[in-house]
Parts: structure tokens; C-alpha cells; sequence
């Protein structure tokens, strides 16, 4: 009898592991990020950085929004949840260098679409007053002015924050961009402050870029 006690205990016990529920844990907040302990390991995720499956929103010294599986909850400073949170597959895109040695692709901003020069060496999503316009970004009225060194010299420009920008499956929220007065650059191009989010990886022709999602 002693025997089979245990065994049921073990078991018992074994199928309270398989079913325990990840831990989730908010260990510090500070405007715009949050340091959490997702199922034993320490995470910091910065306003639309996603880890484990977790996406942080928005965030300040008395709470964090956090999006877990779609749905976004308030979560305040210290609490500690069991919650169904799963990884998510990666999301990838290919592009295959042109006769030009230059990556371009299709993409979409605010809702727009655009030939995107992907250009691992810009700074930010980067456009010329002439295709702001035909966007729709009111980059006079909403943007920061500002001054940058262009191949003609340095020229006016603008710091805007685009709502949405897409290469194929890769959708990013709240991009910094920069408008510069005039037609240059000729194409829109996919800087760094959309592929930091990114993991790019560059082999022969061939770039592949990747998200967590």
C-alpha cells in the first residue's frame, strides 16, 4: 500500500508540473521600460520590444501594459502571475540583392505603399520631403526640425514618428523616421531604427531578416 501511495504521489505530483502555468513577474518599472522574470530568467523590455512571447506596450514608475497571446493587461510593480504565454514562432522575410547590388522591396508606411531600399547603414527610416508627401506625413506640422549631412551638403529635415512600417510580414509600431527637404534620398530607405528590432543576417545576394512575434 505504502508503494502504490507513493507512485499516485508521484505521479500526482508530475502531472501538477506539466500543468503548472508559466510565471510571470514585474520586478521594476521606469518610463518607457520594465525589467521582468518570465518562468525563472530576468528579461528588460523597452516601450514595443517583445521576449517569450511578451510584448511591452507602455510603461511608467507605477505600471506596465503588457500584451501576452493579443490581449494587453495592466500590470502593476511587483505582481506575479501564472499565465498561458507560449513562445511565438519568428517571422522572416528574403530579399534578393538586384543588378544594382541593392535590396528592395515592397513595404507599406502608415498604411501607404513604397518601394523600400533597405539600407543597413541609415541611421533611421529615411524619405524625402517629395515622398513624405505623397505618404501623407505632415512632417512640417508634426515632425522635430532638425539638420543632417546629405551628399549635396547639409540640409533641413524633420524627425517624425511613423505609426506603422511594413517589409512584407514584418509589422513594426511607433518607427522614428527622418524627412529631408528636398528629393533626396530617391528611395525610402529601411534604416536602422526599423531593423534594430530585427535580426539581420546577410549571406552572398541574399538577406534575411527576422522577428519574434
Amino acid at each position: 500500500m505504502k508503494t502504490l501511495y507513493a507512485i499516485g504521489l508521484f505521479l500526482a505530483l508530475a502531472v501538477v508540473q506539466v500543468n503548472a502555468a508559466p510565471q510571470l513577474e514585474v520586478q521594476a518599472l521606469m518610463p518607457g521600460m520594465v525589467v521582468l522574470k518570465i518562468d525563472g530568467q530576468r528579461v528588460t523590455l523597452k516601450t514595443n520590444q517583445e521576449s517569450h512571447g511578451v510584448k511591452m506596450i507602455s510603461a511608467d514608475t507605477r505600471s506596465t501594459v503588457l500584451e501576452i497571446d493579443g490581449e494587453q493587461k495592466n500590470y502593476k510593480m511587483g505582481t506575479s502571475v501564472s499565465t498561458r504565454f507560449s513562445q511565438r514562432s519568428s517571422t522572416t522575410e528574403q530579399i534578393i540583392m538586384d543588378a544594382y547590388g541593392m535590396f528592395r522591396s515592397p513595404g507599406n508606411i502608415n498604411g501607404h505603399s513604397v518601394q523600400l531600399l533597405v539600407d543597413t547603414g541609415a541611421t533611421s527610416v529615411s524619405m524625402s520631403a517629395s515622398d513624405a508627401r505623397k505618404l501623407g506625413i505632415q512632417y512640417r506640422l508634426d515632425g522635430k526640425p532638425i539638420k543632417t549631412q546629405t551628399a549635396s551638403g547639409v540640409a533641413d529635415a524633420w524627425v517624425v514618428q511613423l505609426k506603422t512600417v511594413r517589409l512584407g510580414q514584418l509589422l513594426e509600431h511607433n518607427v522614428e523616421g527622418v524627412v529631408v527637404d528636398g528629393e533626396f534620398p530617391k528611395q525610402v530607405l529601411l534604416g536602422m531604427t526599423f531593423l534594430n528590432r530585427m535580426k539581420v543576417e546577410k549571406e552572398g545576394r541574399k538577406m534575411t531578416i527576422t522577428k519574434k512575434n
